[in-house]
């Protein structure tokens, strides 16, 4: 059980890493990036919020509701994230 819940920690660590990596690349020059690119960003950045959520804060292990709670307010704050980026982006 022990050796199971480290390789996934380590697994969902390196991932988190990754996409830390991956945002920076994104994120390093944003003058070229362009729409998409922030948008890949921001929804990255979410992906991983649910992550650390889940896996680090053991919200797994969690009583159901609570895990909705937070996978609804994970949704709901990334949606509007972007609606106000897109809504703030001139055309």
């Amino acid at each position: 059980m022990i050796s199971s819940l480290k390789t996934r920690l380590v697994q969902v660590w390196i991932g988190l890493v990754a996409a830390t990596f991956v945002s920076f690349l994104l994120g390093h020059d944003h003058a070229g990036i362009g729409a998409v690119g922030v948008l890949a960003s921001l929804v990255t950045a979410f992906v991983k919020i649910l992550f650390v959520g889940r896996d680090f804060m053991e919200l797994k292990a969690a009583p159901p509701a609570l895990r909705m709670v937070f996978q609804a307010w994970c949704l709901l704050v990334c949606a509007m994230v972007i609606v106000l980026y897109v809504a703030g982006t001139p055309a």
